[in-house]
């Protein structure tokens, strides 16, 4: 655990005014339940960023993809705000390093689980906000959030992308298998393949069989555009 909360602050180009903010957005609920002394947790700080990071999103999306219907927009600020594009966006600024876990989560792989660092991430945009306003909340969900758009949702739409581009050449039958799980049932790991006419194309990890399936799918387009 990195407690060097300064070192954070230069990465996320934002200072904070009141640091209690910073330090409830990153307590994750199994800390305080440890620490008697603790901080109060992240849970409703998530709730608050999630609000205006749906908020920043869709003005953002509305403003700048005009010839958008409101399904296509719907469909791609889905793919920015889910759990695993969060997560993402929570690792390239090392957020995973700087949490306050509990003994028990942090033995247990806490501090690479997809759901924790996300919705710390999601606490820290309603710190920001707290403490900035909106304004600065805005520029920090376009710095980390809004970029890299393309990447973002070619996950989030890999399934999809990959049958149509199979229907399209009438390659053959496409199919998915979870051919492993590991690990506790709190913190299950999921390793899939794609099958091409029960040939493997592709093949991912993922914390739910979803996300492994859509990380198989990612493999075999990234194979394909080769």
């Amino acid at each position: 655990m990195n407690t060097n909360l300064d070192e954070l602050q230069n990465s996320i180009e934002y200072s904070f005014k009141d640091e209690k903010l910073l330090v409830t957005a990153l307590t994750h609920k199994s800390y305080v339940v440890n620490n008697e002394d603790g901080e109060v947790n992240n849970e409703r700080m998530e709730y608050l960023g999630d609000a205006v990071l749906e908020l920043v999103s869709s003005d953002y999306l509305f403003k700048n993809y005009k010839k958008m219907s409101e399904g296509e927009m719907t469909k791609l600020r889905a793919s920015l705000v889910c759990e695993p594009a969060l997560a993402i966006d929570a690792r390239e600024i090392n957020l995973q390093d700087f949490l306050f876990l509990g003994k028990g989560e942090e033995n247990t792989g806490g501090r690479d689980r997809d759901s924790i660092v996300s919705d710390a991430f999601e606490a820290l945009i309603g710190a920001i906000y707290l403490d900035g306003g909106m304004e600065e909340a805005t520029k920090f969900i376009c710095s980390f959030v809004l970029n890299d758009i393309e990447h973002k949702q070619k996950f989030y739409d890999s399934k999809t992308t990959l049958q149509e581009m199979v229907d399209a050449t009438n390659l053959g039958k496409l199919g998915y298998e979870i051919v492993k799980e590991s690990g506790p049932d709190h913190n299950k790991v999921f390793d899939a393949v794609v099958k091409l006419n029960d040939e493997i194309i592709g093949s991912g990890t993922g914390q739910t069989k979803k996300h492994a399936e859509q990380n198989a799918a990612i493999d075999a387009l990234n194979k394909i555009n080769k």
